[in-house]
């Protein structure tokens, strides 16, 4: 088995866990930390396949998967903290 195979798998548990979290998070702050979780290991999965396959256009993908992926981490942070700085 091929040691990207393997971080994919890991990925991938990374992903589940997240998910639950998700669904049963007791609060908004848990749930909005899963959400930047999987969403940052969907990227991560991304990265692995796109090594894996060898194909150079998942990267770009990757990129802009990323800056939505932070922008959506800063909106997510915005929205936890309305009223207070």
């Amino acid at each position: 088995m091929n040691p990207l195979d393997i971080a994919i798998i890991g990925v991938a548990a990374v992903l589940l866990a997240a998910v639950f979290r998700i669904v049963r998070g007791p609060t908004g702050a848990d749930r909005a930390v899963a959400a930047d979780l999987l969403t940052f290991s969907v990227v991560g999965v991304l990265v692995l396949v796109g090594a894996r396959l060898g194909r150079m256009g998942t990267f770009d993908l990757v990129l802009i998967a990323t800056l939505v992926t932070f922008l959506s981490a800063v909106s997510l942070a915005r929205g936890l903290m309305v009223g207070r700085r």
